[in-house]
């Protein structure tokens, strides 16, 4: 039986604005930008992920980020948070503080300085999940935890652990999606986190996509979404064609650098990185603008 994704479509990922004089959270902003995002026509937001800059705030941060997102969406769509954190005692702490402001689901990256072994991701993933009675996205990206969760990995730790129930994968590689849904016999809803294999992923099968790109250009993302629907083949790789030079271009400039920097060229200012990031340099922001300049003509 396969199983009703309590999340699908464009999974959109802000921002952590920072004050650009005091360096602290710019709540303000992060209401605005978290309202635009519904406001596009979201399906779903999804704070504190890497794009959130989590790794860099402290724990008083973290909870008012996430209680400001969570308050700004106002149930209007479903609610992702990225609960993870070095400790597993530190990632429990997250999750319970997203369940008690109404989050839809949590979503843990392995985040670790030692690689964990088998035996212990399991006991990390069923730890968070008895947390809460939240159902929970296990987040795989190699690129930035150092850890590649192969798909029988990732459906022997789902078969031990009932509310793991959705998959983030970030590998980039097509094959894992379907991959996952079939050993796991459907029972596994698959993400994509990887921008450049979006339509790809959609075609194998992807429950979503998590993206950072609506911040910057909600209505190009969504028409791909709406077109690849609507079997709108050759519209959606249309749209992919015109998108795809503007997403490799975040992804490889680092998303909080290259998303911020666009915001402040869209003149909706969300502050600098927090170090140890830099902000993106002169010469690629102007290439930023560039870019977001024609996607702007083509839409």
């Amino acid at each position: 039986m396969t199983a009703t994704p309590p999340l699908k479509g464009i999974i959109s990922y802000p921002v952590t604005p920072f004050d650009a004089v005091t360096g602290e959270v710019d709540l303000a902003a992060l209401r605005k930008l978290t309202g635009d995002l519904v406001a596009a026509g979201s399906h779903a937001v999804a704070p504190l992920g890497s794009t959130g800059e989590s790794a860099y705030l402290t724990e008083q941060e973290w909870d008012a980020v996430c209680e400001s997102v969570l308050a700004t969406v106002a149930g209007r769509v479903p609610t992702l948070v990225g609960v993870s954190h070095w400790s597993t005692e530190g990632t429990i702490r997250r999750a319970r503080v997203a369940a008690s402001h109404g989050a839809t689901a949590i979503m843990v990256l392995p985040q670790a300085y030692w690689k964990l072994t088998e035996a212990e991701l399991v006991r990390h993933y069923d730890a968070v999940a008895r947390a809460t009675d939240l159902p929970m996205m296990l987040y795989n990206n190699p690129g930035t935890s150092g850890v590649d969760l192969q798909p029988e990995t990732v459906v022997a730790l789902a078969r031990e652990i009932p509310n793991l129930t959705m998959v983030k994968e970030s590998s980039g590689e097509v094959s894992r999606f379907r991959a996952i849904r079939e050993l796991s016999d459907g029972e596994l809803s698959v993400y994509n986190g990887s921008n450049p294999i979006a339509l790809d992923a959609f075609r194998a099968g992807a429950a979503g996509w998590c993206t950072a790109a609506p911040c910057l250009v909600p209505q190009q993302v969504l028409e791909l979404h709406t077109a690849v629907s609507l079997g709108q083949h050759d519209r959606a790789d249309a749209l992919l064609q015109q998108l795809l030079p503007f997403l490799r271009f975040i992804v490889h400039h680092g998303l909080p650098r290259a998303v911020k920097a666009g915001l402040n060229i869209q003149n909706r200012p969300a502050g600098p990185p927090r170090p140890p990031l830099l902000p993106l340099p002169e010469e690629e922001t102007r290439q930023l603008r560039t870019m977001l300049t024609r996607l702007q003509a083509a839409g």
